[in-house]
């Protein structure tokens, strides 16, 4: 079923200029996801506080997998290491989808990394963009002095089984934004600004969500072919000169994956380390 649901507003950001994305065609999308997983399962919110929000307490709740939480404004987005999200009115994507995916909690950073691809290639399909994908989960624009695009947090619960009880998979697209707050500027971008061209935010949903579908069912058949898929979409899992802001802070070449797809890194010491909890950074 498809449902929208409306909250109360708060105001937009005061720092924040942009033109508002056109309201979406829930029946237009439902039908376009009619060979899917997500099929009759949208609800959309015109003000909600966090579509990741909503999405565990539906897990937790029961909610059957496949759930697509879509909102036109967040009032508390959150991103990866409890960060905020800005999320103003029909200008990005901000969208939570409930996944319940037979597979390994070991397995779950993959699923972020499934994300990054499916946004990858929507963005890809949509506007003939290509983006490049940063360790674990971020959307950025390719070549030195990158920029975020977006973020992916995935937040999952385990099984005493040692299977993942449920994913929540938290996606935030700066489609349309003209303006960027003060203390994003020198770090962050959207598509339009980017590209020159508005991007559609219906379009980009439906092509995100299909992809998706596609990248949860490889994950569910080869989560180390996942894995290597986004080693070969990232230009940022081999021979990038990062900065890591974890433990003591350190900064190297990185090295590829490791099996369960953290990232290695050759120190200017000479060592070899394993990012653990992302916060990676081109270095200058």
């Amino acid at each position: 079923m498809c449902t929208d649901k409306r909250e109360v507003s708060a105001a937009a950001d005061p720092h924040m200029s942009e033109e508002a994305s056109p309201a979406l065609d829930l029946s237009r999308v439902n039908a376009a996801l009619a060979d899917t997983i997500f099929h009759g399962k949208l609800h959309h919110f015109v003000t909600i506080d966090s579509t990741q929000t909503r999405a565990i307490a539906e897990a937790q709740a029961g909610s059957e997998g496949g759930q697509v939480y879509v909102a036109d404004e967040q009032t508390a987005g959150r991103g990866r290491g409890g960060h905020t999200w800005s999320s103003n009115p029909g200008t990005g994507l901000y969208v939570t989808v409930l996944a319940r995916p037979n597979l390994r909690a070991d397995d779950a950073l993959t699923i972020s990394f499934a994300a990054g691809l499916a946004a990858q290639a929507a963005i890809r399909e949509v506007t003939g963009a290509e983006i490049d994908l940063r360790w674990p989960n971020d959307l950025v624009t390719p070549g030195p002095g990158s920029l975020k695009l977006g973020g992916i947090l995935t937040e999952s619960a385990m099984q005493t089984d040692g299977l993942l009880r449920y994913a929540a998979i938290g996606v935030g697209i700066n489609l349309n934004h003209t303006v960027m707050p003060p203390e994003l500027e020198a770090i962050s971008t959207s598509l339009r600004r980017w590209t020159g061209k508005t991007v559609p935010r219906e379009a980009v949903l439906i092509a995100f969500l299909r992809q998706l579908h596609l990248e949860l069912l490889a994950v569910q058949e080869s989560p180390a072919a996942v894995r290597q898929r986004f080693a070969e979409h990232s230009r940022w899992v081999w021979g990038k000169r990062v900065q890591v802001a974890e433990q003591d802070g350190y900064t190297g070449v990185t090295l590829g994956l490791t099996a369960a797809g953290l990232l290695r890194v050759r120190c200017d010491t000479g060592q070899v380390r394993e990012v653990r909890h992302g916060g990676v950074r081109e270095a200058l």
